[in-house]
């Protein structure tokens, strides 16, 4: 039974590529997972940081106009991405959008600690761990 060559490379450059989305390439291994933050010290970072555009529930801040407006911390769909995805979209910003990089600004460390204290608004939303 003869293979077509192009068609296996192919198909292990697509599984290659699919596998980096769903990897936390690019996250620095600390040996910190995001249940080993500290949300005490999360909650302090998030008061003095986030809570301008997400607001004091993670909800979003009234009275504030961002287009597009800012992640619903508390919503499903930030609640169900891996921590590492999160860690990402803190340390490095999401473009065309005000959520900016912090990985000036926050050590790795802070924000482990910063994304710690955002699962709790999963917890309080949603009743469960």
């Amino acid at each position: 039974m003869s293979v077509d060559r192009g068609k296996v490379v192919l198909c292990v450059v697509l599984a290659g590529l699919s596998g980096l989305g769903l990897s936390n390439l690019g996250v620095k291994e600390l040996g910190v997972a995001a249940k080993g933050g500290d949300p005490v010290s999360g909650r302090e970072i998030y008061v003095n940081t986030c809570i301008r555009c997400h607001g004091i529930d993670g909800k979003g801040a009234l009275g504030i106009k961002l287009v597009p407006p800012p992640a619903d911390l508390t919503s499903l769909a930030v609640q169900s991405r891996l921590d590492g995805t999160l860690f990402r979209r803190i340390h490095e910003g999401k473009p065309n959008t005000a959520m900016g990089a912090w990985k000036h600004s926050l050590s790795d460390e802070e924000i482990w600690d910063v994304l710690t204290y955002v699962r709790t608004f999963g917890v309080e939303s949603n009743g469960q761990p």
